[in-house]
């Protein structure tokens, strides 16, 4: 069991974040010092959703300069903090080399900061970003795992640096996390595994999620011949950072924790917008069937390729999320709330517009 000081400050690794923007407000409203580690403390444009933030919160943010890459670069920023919230890595499907662009970020910077909690003595807990992408590769592994849902047991086993290279360098960043931390008992680690995040960004000019594209296509018309259903794993990116919370604040807490609210597809997750914008967007209104998935969408885009097609459209995907429910008392948001509110913020940035 490790009890965190509350009055000692806290790090926030890759602190701009999507899903480290609602934990820093989190923090910073409970009262405590933030320890922020960003690429660059002077980029006030970047920073300045968390400044807001900062200004109608009792508690208090300061930066520290930092690179994922860089050795010894979170030394500053460790310094004196017992609760450590590694949140860096990149998701990105603009990838010109995995292992430059992936691979090395997650896998470096996970060990960068495991290192510096080696060499910092007040650091009693580290709580990772991992992902479902580390537990899975394709929606048809859920099939495969016991009791055909994924559980904090499974790990991925099929993504390589050629497939699915984003899942592999998610599955070989915590696999790092792990192994370094066995050979030390300063510190324990606790990682949290989100499944797809969705839902309003605290900065939507800044570097928010992958998630935001899928969003996008929903309502500029990509989808409006139909979705496809591909089968995913959901979650609110506001209790995704309230998991971390509790991961980093319970006592008990300890191993993976799947952070996934429901078993849905991307048809599914359009079906959830149209009640409130399906008037005035051309949100999907059926699915995309698979025979003409496999026919046009190796051509449309690269990433799905047959064998991506095969193993995720029309496969249910299934996480059992009774641990974190039980252990952390995570409640999750309703399925609506999440798109709905996640879309709200598109139509109001005018990054969709409604049909003429």
């Amino acid at each position: 069991m490790t009890q965190i000081n509350k009055t000692q400050p806290i790090l926030v690794t890759g602190a701009t974040g999507y899903v480290a923007g609602w934990l820093v407000k989190k923090l910073l409203e409970q009262g405590l010092t933030v320890h922020a580690a960003v690429r660059d403390p002077n980029n006030k444009t970047k920073l300045q959703h968390l400044d807001k933030v900062a200004e109608n919160a009792p508690g208090t943010i300061k930066y520290f300069k930092s690179d994922l890459l860089q050795k010894g670069s979170y030394a500053e920023a460790m310094k004196g903090c017992e609760l450590v919230f590694h949140t860096a890595s990149p998701f990105t499907s603009a990838i010109k080399d995995p292992q430059k662009d992936l691979i090395d970020p997650a896998v470096l910077g996970t060990e960068n900061v495991l290192e510096t909690a080696n060499q910092t003595p007040s650091v009693k807990r580290v709580v990772i970003t991992s992902s479902c992408a580390a537990i899975y590769t394709d929606a048809i592994d859920c099939k495969a795992a016991p009791g055909g849902a994924l559980t904090e047991e499974n790990w991925n086993t099929t993504s390589s640096i050629k497939y699915q290279p984003y899942s592999y360098s998610k599955t070989l960043a915590e696999k790092k996390g792990w192994e370094i931390t066995e050979k030390q008992n300063q510190y324990d680690l606790v990682t949290i595994n989100p499944s797809f995040v969705m839902g309003p960004p605290l900065n939507l000019n800044g570097n928010t999620s992958e998630s935001f594209n899928i969003l996008k296509q929903m309502g500029d018309g990509t989808f409006k011949t139909g979705a496809p259903k591909m089968g995913v794993g959901l979650v609110d990116v506001r209790d995704v950072a309230e998991a971390h919370y509790k991961a980093g604040f319970t006592p008990e807490a300890k191993g993976r924790y799947i952070t996934s609210a429901h078993n849905t597809n991307f048809y599914e997750m359009g079906v959830s917008l149209h009640d409130k914008f399906g008037n005035e967007f051309p949100i999907p209104k059926k699915a995309l069937p698979k025979w003409l998935l496999m026919l046009i969408g190796p051509l449309a885009n690269k990433q799905f390729s047959r064998k991506f097609i095969k193993n995720n459209i029309d496969i249910e995907w299934k996480a059992d999320n009774s641990k974190i429910r039980k252990e952390l008392g995570i409640e999750f948001r309703p399925m609506k709330t999440t798109m709905e509110d996640a879309f709200q913020a598109l139509v109001d940035h005018e990054i969709v517009k409604p049909k003429r």
